[in-house]
């Protein structure tokens, strides 16, 4: 199968700051891309028009126009897709079942792409680590919070990060270094952002877990364990169902491994919500009488 124009951004590695900076602007807003010329997209990153054609020509593009044709192209694809999609909301009760057989044959793949070295070493990486980072961005980033919230009721010092730049996450990953736990989770159109997390994670010598589609991701390139589940495309959605499964199973497997730490902090919690009225109670109906039966 020949490389998207958004393979070719993934694969190469930029050396100037603002080369970074566009890769990262054409992963993230592709759409917007094809409506913009090459002075106004430099405008946007904040480069010059020359730095933009560069970049084409770094992609092996003849120039700026041959790059933005092949971006176009890109677009009108996927749009299409989304377009043959229109035609099955009308037929409600066969979408339901494309939709959970999509997911079923996600979820049997995900099991037979599941190497139990790799999920146990992720598992004792996160039981051991000093510091846990996730990050996951754009269609990633409920699976980070699901993941962080969980973890959170297992064990101290789970940080997720989210930002609207890549300053802001190296920001807040400051600290990292080799006692630490990085857990990037991207699946296609990969997160430029993501991947840069994950590279500098990598490079201050921390563990670096990735969570994402199959073997072929870029995110591999700066993870030591990998953690694959499809994510099945189904008209306009990239259905979650399958990474949302293989973290389920992760943190079932990491709390059967702390489960005194679990119990006393759920004990803790649980006097919290009790003392401040956090959820509703018994509380609210005691004096009320009930009429007998």
């Amino acid at each position: 199968m020949s490389m998207t124009v958004l393979d070719k951004i993934a694969e190469k590695k930029f050396s100037s700051k603002g080369q970074k900076a566009l890769a990262a602007f054409f992963m993230e807003h592709t759409a917007e891309a094809v409506f913009m010329t090459a002075a106004k997209i430099g405008s946007t990153v904040g480069v010059s028009e020359s730095t933009v054609v560069r970049f084409a020509m770094g992609l092996d593009y003849a120039g700026f126009p041959e790059f933005h044709n092949d971006l176009k192209a890109y677009v009108q694809e996927h749009l299409s897709e989304y377009g043959e999609a229109k035609d099955e909301i009308f037929c409600e009760s066969q979408l339901v079942k494309d939709v959970l057989n999509a997911d079923e044959t996600s979820i049997h793949a995900t099991m037979e792409l599941l190497e139990k070295n790799s999920f146990d070493a992720a598992v004792k990486a996160i039981i051991e680590a000093k510091h846990i980072y996730i990050i996951g961005l754009r269609n990633s980033e409920p699976l980070a919070r699901f993941l962080a919230f969980y973890l959170q009721l297992i064990r101290p010092d789970v940080y997720l990060l989210g930002s609207t730049n890549t300053t802001e996450v190296f920001e807040q990953m400051i600290r990292i270094n080799e006692e630490d736990v990085a857990i990037g989770i991207s699946f296609p159109g990969y997160s430029m952002r993501t991947l840069k997390a994950l590279e500098f994670a990598n490079d201050r010598k921390a563990k670096v877990i990735a969570i994402t589609d199959n073997e072929h991701s870029p995110l591999k390139m700066y993870s030591s364990c990998n953690l694959y589940a499809p994510c099945a495309k189904i008209g306009i959605l990239d259905s979650m169902v399958a990474p949302l499964s293989l973290m389920n199973a992760l943190i079932l497997a990491i709390s059967r491994e702390m489960p005194d730490a679990i119990f006393e902090h759920l004990k803790t919690l649980e006097e919290v919500w009790n003392n401040y009225q956090v959820y509703q109670n018994d509380e609210i109906n005691e004096g009320m009488e009930y009429p007998e039966e």
